[in-house]
């Protein structure tokens, strides 16, 4: 047998269910079962709960509570089977090394060098949110004292910093999540948020171990002088990690960064070298009587943000930690937490005072210092206050130690667990409800554009990229816009506003990544974003680039989950009145003797398919299929006509003004076809009529009949007869029947059709069909998207605060 109360010995793993063996009795086995449950429960109560927009930790916490005697643990054949008494210390170490390595994430994300510029404003808000709860604390204290029995017992002091510590944290990283919940990470409240909750994060760790070193003092077996030498030890500790270890890891970095061939095996040697000394760092404090967790996270927050080093550390190790081990130390918290406890008016009477207490000390601190010494409007410092409250696995960290230490009993402590629950919970609808403004007309409605004067001869576009690769394909796609003729004496001049569009997720990476940018405005910021490679790259692209001349640059960065990355877009096309935005597709190819087809992924598909469908602009998608303009470019619009075939004439006629770049308009005539009415028919005319007036002799310029027989056949041999690096053609066209057959036909065989391209458009997009010419897909601005709709309007004035200051 595993276990069981007469022989008390522990083994690992059974002989198997056939040799007659209770699995569930050995310790690995159960082990497995118990993580099972607990990330299947956690995942599941996060997916119930997202339309509530509510955090992750949420779902684990309340994952934890429903595991232990608050609910399922109430069934004595459930805790007998999969959380006995004797498999809890087995939990709790296997739940500690997550724990410890979290810790050291949390140190990695936060770079002492942003807190410190983070300016007078961010310190005052923080110290604000801190000392007041720490203030109220003493009235909470007081009562708990007076009521709860046994706490008594414990030394005054020693209890009033535990309960200081629970009211006044603020959880960072389930802060950054909530902002980007509610897009608000590039506003001015986010900025100052994030800023504040990071001074808030590092304050709580020195009082949680100052906390920890008075609490040590509280068992017969120590008196206050230990808990003196372990404060003072603790300091020693800190003073020697970052005069001693910083620089040895700054040297790692250094060296990280320079491996040269032998990269992978520095590489290799170097993390997990890290890795041990978080284990040796945490051991350290743990031995001087500060808790593990303490030495991991200054570890952590030693290591130098610049460069690959921490970004590469991160992602080995954070899907692990926070995914699998991480929600074991939840359930092990909710294990501990017995709402049953709780009874009686009078003790919920404690629940309320102490919610109420930790609302009103955070809110009306950061408020009033928020309104009169930041000069933060009313609104946006009450939203402010309500999400400096926010809670998390911190809060818990606190609360377990307390309990360890028998600074905490079991009433208060769920007293408390249901505190940072509640506050957690309240802040993003209250946030919603106070960003939300009264849907009155005036409200709502945007001036109408301007029209441009000659003197004005600009042309507005938003670009956006994901990455270097797109960074290269926009500057050369820009660059073929780019003229350097004067018309009416007047310069050409493009304005170019650069976005970024960064996915923000769940993960650690996400929140490293914030920190670093969250200085940006919505969305836009002053200079070129550094901390990241490919950030440095695409700005220092387009910083080069910007020095051609008659290209104005304007670099951004949207922070934002999949699904919501479409209305930033939107926003600043609104904001900024552009005239295009150029958006990269989903796919690109690498030809090089055979095609090789890289997909970005499905969510950035999507995001494509709601900008085209409620853009208040045109809208171009690159297909990107190596595009260069260095030594030249021959550019090929194809026409078959309609208004998204105009707008890409149009776009065309601008490249005809590049030296560099041959133009050659080819247009397909349906012949006898009454799939065009004749007002249609007639502006087709008009436009190639007056390009062909416009452009003279600098185009070839070619008619074909478009029958149901070689249309497709003719487009696919443009694509493919290697002439052209840039074909043009306007997305949404109506084709008679029977070449719309042809159509269906030729992608039958291919991946399911982009339902944001017309037939043709997603005809060229495909991959297996020999085409080696980059595609630029033009969708004309519809009615329907009208920048003075009221709905895209209501968007825009409900969003937050947008900086002008471009």
């Amino acid at each position: 047998m595993g276990f069981n109360e007469t022989n008390p010995i522990i083994k690992t793993s059974s002989d198997g269910v056939w040799q007659g063996e209770p699995t569930l009795h050995y310790a690995f086995p159960l082990l497995i079962i118990q993580t099972t449950l607990v990330v299947f429960l956690s995942r599941l109560l996060a997916f119930l709960l997202k339309p509530l927009r509510q955090p992750k930790v949420i779902a684990e916490i309340l994952a934890g509570i429903m595991l232990g005697p608050s609910a399922f643990g109430r069934n004595k054949t459930f805790t007998h089977w999969i959380f006995p008494s004797w498999s809890t210390p087995i939990l709790e170490c296997v739940s500690s090394v997550g724990l410890l390595f979290f810790l050291f994430l949390i140190g990695l994300e936060l770079d002492l060098n942003t807190i410190l510029k983070s300016g007078k404003k961010a310190a005052g808000i923080a110290f604000a949110g801190i000392s007041l709860p720490f203030l109220f604390s003493i009235g909470v204290t007081f009562v708990l004292r007076k009521i709860i029995k046994g706490i008594d017992s414990v030394g005054y002091g020693e209890f009033f910093l535990f309960i200081g510590v629970s009211l006044s944290i603020t959880a960072f990283p389930v802060l950054a999540r909530i902002l980007a919940e509610l897009r608000l990470l590039t506003t001015q409240v986010g900025e100052m948020a994030m800023a504040a909750a990071a001074f808030n994060d590092v304050a709580a760790w020195i009082l949680l171990a100052l906390a920890v070193a008075l609490a040590g003092g509280t068992t017969a077996h120590h008196s206050p002088l230990i808990s003196l030498w372990v404060l003072l030890s603790g300091i020693g500790f800190v003073i020697f990690m970052f005069l001693i270890i910083r620089p040895i890891m700054i040297k790692v970095a250094q060296k990280y960064s320079s491996g040269g061939n032998n990269n992978n095996i520095v590489e290799e040697l170097y993390i997990c070298l890290t890795l041990v000394g978080v284990m040796l760092f945490g051991f350290t404090t743990d031995f001087i009587g500060i808790h593990a967790i303490f030495g991991a996270f200054i570890f952590g927050l030693v290591i130098p943000k610049n460069g690959d080093f921490s970004g590469r550390l991160i992602s080995r190790i954070e899907d692990f930690v926070s995914g699998l081990l991480l929600p074991l130390y939840f359930a092990s918290s909710g294990i501990k937490t017995d709402i049953s406890q709780i009874h009686g008016v009078g003790a919920w009477g404690l629940v309320v005072l102490v919610v109420s207490t930790a609302c009103a000390g955070k809110v009306l601190g950061t408020f009033i210092v928020g309104i009169m010494f930041c000069a933060i409007p009313m609104r946006e410092a009450l939203a402010l206050g309500f999400l400096m409250n926010t809670k998390g696995l911190v809060e818990l960290i606190v609360l377990n130690i307390g309990k360890e230490k028998k600074v905490l009993d079991d009433e208060t402590f769920a007293i408390l667990v249901i505190m940072a629950l509640f506050t957690t919970f309240i802040t993003t609808p209250i946030v919603m409800a106070i960003n939300k403004k009264p849907s009155s007309k005036e409200d709502f409605q945007l001036e109408k554009p301007q029209k441009k004067t000659k003197k004005q001869n600009n042309l507005q576009i938003l670009a956006c990229l994901r990455g270097p690769r797109d960074a290269h394909t926009l500057i050369n796609l820009i660059e073929s816009l780019r003229s350097d003729k004067n018309n009416n004496n007047y310069a050409s001049v493009i304005k170019l506003y650069v976005m970024r569009l960064v996915e923000f997720t769940d993960r650690l990476s996400s929140i490293t990544m914030v920190q670093r940018t969250r200085k940006n405005g919505f969305p836009f910021i002053s200079g070129v974003l550094r901390g990241d490679n490919s950030t440095d790259q695409v700005g220092a692209a387009f910083e080069a680039y910007s020095t051609l001349g008659r290209v104005i640059v304007r670099p951004a960065m949207a922070i934002s989950g999949l699904s919501d990355l479409h209305e930033d877009i939107i926003h600043v096309a609104e904001k900024k009145r552009v005239e295009l935005i150029i958006l990269p597709f989903y796919k690109y190819w690498q030809i090089e003797g055979n095609e090789v087809e890289i997909h970005a992924g499905q969510g950035w598909k999507m995001v494509n398919e709601r900008v085209m469908s409620r853009a208040p602009c045109s809208v171009a998608v690159v297909i990107d299929r190596g595009l260069q303009v260095n030594n030249g470019m021959r550019v090929c619009i194809v026409f078959f006509g309609g208004v998204d075939c105009c707008k890409a004439l149009e776009i065309g006629s601008k490249m005809v003004e590049h030296p560099a770049i041959r133009v050659t308009l080819v247009r397909f005539i349906h012949p006898g076809s009454t799939n065009f009415d004749e007002a249609q028919r007639s502006l087709d005319d008009i436009t190639i009529s007056e390009f062909k007036m416009k452009c003279g002799k600098q185009i070839l310029y070619a008619e074909k009949e478009a029958n149901n027989y070689n249309l497709v056949t003719e487009v696919l041999a443009i694509g493919k007869c290697g002439e052209f690096e840039l074909m043009i053609i306007g997305n949404k066209v109506k084709f008679p029947q029977g070449i719309m057959a042809k159509l269906f036909d030729e992608q039958h065989l291919n991946e399911k059709n982009n339902s944001e391209f017309g037939p043709m458009a997603n005809l060229l997009a495909s991959s297996g069909k020999g085409i080696t010419s980059s595609v630029l897909v033009i969708q004309q601005q519809h009615a329907s998207n009208d920048i003075g709709n009221s709905k895209v309007a209501s968007f825009v004035d409900g969003s937050g605060n947008i900086d002008n200051n471009v």
